[in-house]
């Protein structure tokens, strides 16, 4: 019996994909090796492009704007380290703080940093070195010097409140009243003090000018009783020094309660000046031909220029 099969000459179905199977295995083997040598090639390529990438950029000029842009990003991302730094004493209300801060700071920054210590707002401080510090300038351009004491006067925003109450406010308007009446020169127990004239050796003055404390004692003034009498400003030691032929009286600025002048008529560039003493104007310490240039200044360091009188 003959066995069950497909006639002569026609295939099974399925010997097709055998026969093609077998017909691209084989020119598959013989195409490993030409891939194998395609691949060896493309490698060779791939491993020359791979070292050519790793060739070093070119090298950028000297005085390449670009470079020396990020050198210097990168120096001042440092916030300022290696600034020179010097050992300052500030001194407020009585109170020392040794503080450690740039030269190269103004006197703005300044400002700032005393407040963060003792809550002072820059708008209410003043700030003396030898006379105000500027705000626009630096530490070294007005010459501090590391272990320097730093003066600043003024009130805190609560001293203020505390002091500008309605009692405070009746008592400026009383004063007003007062400033009505007869010119102080006028009265006669300043008149015998300024009809000696105006003495020889007094202190030139500079009409409608406003001036730092001079950095020498203001001299060649008189006092009530016709002396001459010199004022020396000890920021350092927050005293003024008011200072005879016969004795200094040192005094603290604290204990000076007010301080009050008035141009001297015919000689409006210089005024007449007290400093209250105790709690009356009894105690009043009169100082003939101030110049007038000096006298804000004079009221300023020793008040502070937030006092309320």
């Amino acid at each position: 019996m003959a066995a069950a099969g497909a006639p002569d000459g026609m295939e099974e179905p399925g010997m097709d994909t055998e026969a093609e199977t077998v017909a691209t295995e084989v020119p598959a083997r013989a195409l490993n090796c030409l891939e194998a040598e395609a691949a060896a090639g493309a490698a060779a390529e791939d491993s020359c492009a791979a070292r050519g990438s790793l060739q070093p950029a070119p090298a950028q000029p000297p005085g390449d704007s670009a470079a020396q842009a990020s050198v210097s990003n990168g120096e001042d991302a440092g916030g300022g380290a290696g600034r020179e730094l010097v050992d300052l004493k500030i001194i407020w209300n009585k109170t020392k703080h040794d503080v450690k801060f740039p030269l190269d700071s103004t006197g703005s920054e300044l400002k700032q940093k005393i407040h963060s210590i003792t809550g002072l707002p820059p708008a209410m401080q003043k700030v003396m070195y030898k006379g105000l510090v500027p705000e626009d300038k630096t530490l070294r351009e007005i010459k501090v010097t590391s272990g320097a004491k730093i003066m600043v006067v003024g009130s805190t925003i609560n001293d203020v409140l505390a002091v500008n109450t309605p009692k405070d406010a009746a008592q400026q308007g009383a004063k007003a009243e007062e400033n009505k009446k007869e010119p102080l020169c006028r009265q006669k127990q300043h008149r015998k003090v300024l009809d000696k004239g105006k003495p020889e050796d007094v202190m030139p003055s500079v009409k409608g000018a406003q001036e730092h404390l001079p950095t020498v004692p203001l001299s060649g003034m008189y006092n009530k009783s016709g002396g001459k009498v010199r004022l020396t400003f000890k920021l350092e030691q927050d005293q003024l020094w008011i200072g005879t032929k016969e004795r200094t009286e040192k005094l603290p600025m604290g204990s000076i309660k007010n301080v009050v002048s008035e141009p001297i008529e015919g000689h409006e560039d210089y005024h007449m000046m007290a400093f209250q003493l105790g709690p009356t104007e009894a105690s009043y310490y009169w100082v003939y031909w101030v110049p007038t240039q000096y006298v804000d200044a004079i009221k300023d360091t020793v008040l502070g220029k937030w006092q309320y009188f």
